[in-house]
């Protein structure tokens, strides 16, 4: 795809979030909406995988650390052809295979059951390790929030992911700087992330989230990295494409209501017109 074709694309996953929160009553938009560029790119550019075959034994690995941001991980997946876009309106109902949170066992695509915050990453560097000591060539990716490294068990896990220099290996810190209760400099600041990645052995790249650009050039340079994982810090904003989401902590974890529903599509039909004007 090029960069046009992916913001498009994007976008899609955007009002894929807003619809099936929307449905549910309940959800986490703010954060879905901040990583919805860094799905994007990973699932229509970087990994290697086969919607027609989710469980090839080749397949490059993700784990959604943060897995409260689901909605943004299954519109991503049913716009890459893991199920139908329809199913997401399923969201949380009842009987549903899209629950709060994913769900290994029953979605296709989902290749680790998280939500549990501060795990994934560690589930990520034993796939990562796994994957060195069976000498298989796939590569490990893990998103994880900048309110989420808060968590002592990540850096347990980067602690391990650097000594073992685990170069397949990458984790992506979504830093849209709010968490639930707030900024996340004033509930219990991580900053400075990279800094903090740099003494674990990562090699670190700062990238602007919803820049396909800069995303390119960071996996690229992950990829090419020997010796050492690699930390992508995305700067991103937090409810990205929705007027009054964007920049609200208190969008974390709230669905709009009808009319609310009506003024995000809205927002979205706008950003998509003028993206087929280009």
């Amino acid at each position: 795809m090029n960069k046009l074709e992916l913001q498009k694309t994007a976008n899609e996953i955007r009002k894929g979030v807003v619809t099936a929160v929307h449905s549910a009553k309940s959800g986490h938009p703010g954060g879905s909406l901040s990583a919805s560029d860094i799905f994007t790119y990973l699932y229509f550019e970087e990994l290697n995988i086969d919607p027609k075959d989710p469980k090839k034994e080749d397949r490059d690995r993700f784990v959604l650390s943060k897995g409260h941001v689901a909605p943004g991980l299954y519109s991503t997946l049913a716009n890459r052809g893991y199920f139908p876009v329809e199913d997401l309106k399923t969201l949380r109902h009842v009987g549903s295979y899209l629950q709060g949170h994913p769900d290994m066992k029953h979605i296709p695509g989902v290749d680790m059951s998280s939500g549990s915050l501060g795990q994934g990453v560690s589930v990520a560097v034993g796939m990562a390790l796994s994957a060195k000591m069976d000498n298989k060539k796939y590569r490990v990716y893990t998103l994880a929030g900048d309110g989420e490294i808060q968590e002592g068990q990540i850096w347990e896990a980067a602690m391990f992911a650097g000594h073992r220099k685990l170069d397949n290996l990458v984790v992506i810190v979504d830093n849209n700087g709010l968490q639930i209760d707030g900024n996340v400099d004033d509930v219990c600041s991580p900053y400075p992330i990279d800094k903090k990645f740099e003494a674990f052995n990562f090699h670190v790249i700062n990238v602007d989230a919803h820049d396909f650009d800069d995303l390119e050039r960071a996996f690229k340079e992950a990829k090419e990295t020997k010796g050492q994982p690699t930390a992508i810090i995305a700067k991103s904003v937090k409810g990205r494409g929705v007027s009054f989401m964007e920049n609200q902590a208190s969008w974390h974890g709230a669905a709009p209501n009808d009319e609310q529903f009506d003024v995000a599509m809205k927002d979205l039909e706008k950003v998509g017109e003028a993206l087929c004007q280009k």
